[in-house]
C-alpha cells in the first residue's frame, strides 16, 4: 500500500485506517463534525486577526465570501440588512 501522507509511515497509516474502519458510524461522523467546526473557527480567527477592524457581521460575510464566493456574501449582506429593518 502506498502511503497517502508523506510524513506518515505506511505501517502507521495502516493502523490509522484500521482504527477508522473499526469506529462506529456515529464516531466517524462526530470526528468529521469536530474537524469541520475547528476548520471554520480557525478560518474566522484568521480573518479577525488580519482584519481587526471588522465587526462580527463583517467577519461572517468575509468568511462566506472566502468559502462560498463574493456573490453569495453580497446577497447575504443585503438579506441581513433587509431583515434588520
Amino acid at each position: 500500500m502506498i502511503s497517502q501522507s508523506p510524513d506518515t509511515s505506511s505501517q502507521a497509516e495502516k493502523v490509522q485506517i484500521e482504527l477508522i474502519r473499526e469506529s462506529s458510524v456515529s464516531m466517524r461522523i462526530s470526528k468529521v463534525r469536530s474537524l469541520s467546526q475547528t476548520t471554520m473557527y480557525l478560518s474566522r480567527r484568521a480573518i479577525q486577526r488580519t482584519n481587526p477592524f471588522l465587526s462580527e457581521r463583517e467577519v461572517d460575510l468575509a468568511f462566506v465570501a472566502n468559502h462560498y464566493g463574493e456573490n453569495l456574501a453580497e446577497c447575504l449582506g443585503l438579506y441581513l440588512e433587509h431583515e434588520q429593518l
